[in-house]
């Protein structure tokens, strides 16, 4: 759905508790005022959820470009559940807008799958600073907010996974069952 349709802080569907989940947030410092309101929604949407404030790791990268490669750093050094990627790009005059908007796509898709860890997708793609500021906290909510409750929304799916996977091996194996 086209986020001019829908206020991004809105969700369909309850958050699950954040209770037991640490996360990693690696936000970009290009169009800072930007991806600063995001960082803010993103943690209070954690917050809001039951993360503690000690499960949540903020690192900072000089572009949106570096948002895989820092989604990247949290995967390889720390042992977060999950890692939020917020980014800004904003449409100019050169193409240079569609090569990091593929780039950072591709890198992000390309980390999940690869590390088998969500990562989310904040990253604000806009034809203008207003269409940036509206998603940012502003009349269309808060694109870190979408993004955190994704986050968490994803590490529940895995867990939830990973339990009926366990639970479908036990049975397999007849564990539990008597062996005489």
């Amino acid at each position: 759905m086209a986020s001019n349709l829908k206020n991004l802080s809105v969700f369909d569907r309850p958050v699950p508790s954040a209770a037991e989940m640490s996360f990693g947030i690696v936000v970009a410092e290009w169009n800072h005022a930007i991806t600063s309101a995001l960082l803010d929604g993103a943690v209070a949407t954690l917050r809001a959820a039951g993360c503690a404030e000690e499960k949540i790791k903020v690192k900072w990268v000089p572009g949106t470009f570096e948002l895989p490669m820092g989604a990247q750093y949290f995967a390889e050094y720390t042992n977060v559940d999950a890692v939020i990627v917020l980014g800004c790009v904003i449409q100019g005059d050169t193409r240079h807008f569609d090569f990091v908007c593929q780039g950072v796509t591709s890198g992000v898709q390309q980390m999940q799958l690869s590390w088998n860890m969500p990562i989310a997708f904040g990253v604000l793609t806009t034809q203008n600073q207003q269409q940036a500021l509206d998603r940012a906290g502003g009349k269309l909510g808060n694109k870190g907010d979408e993004a955190a409750a994704t986050a968490i929304k994803m590490v529940a799916l895995q867990r939830e996974m990973e339990l009926e996977d366990n639970g479908e091996q036990s049975a397999s194996r007849g564990e539990g069952a008597m062996i005489n």
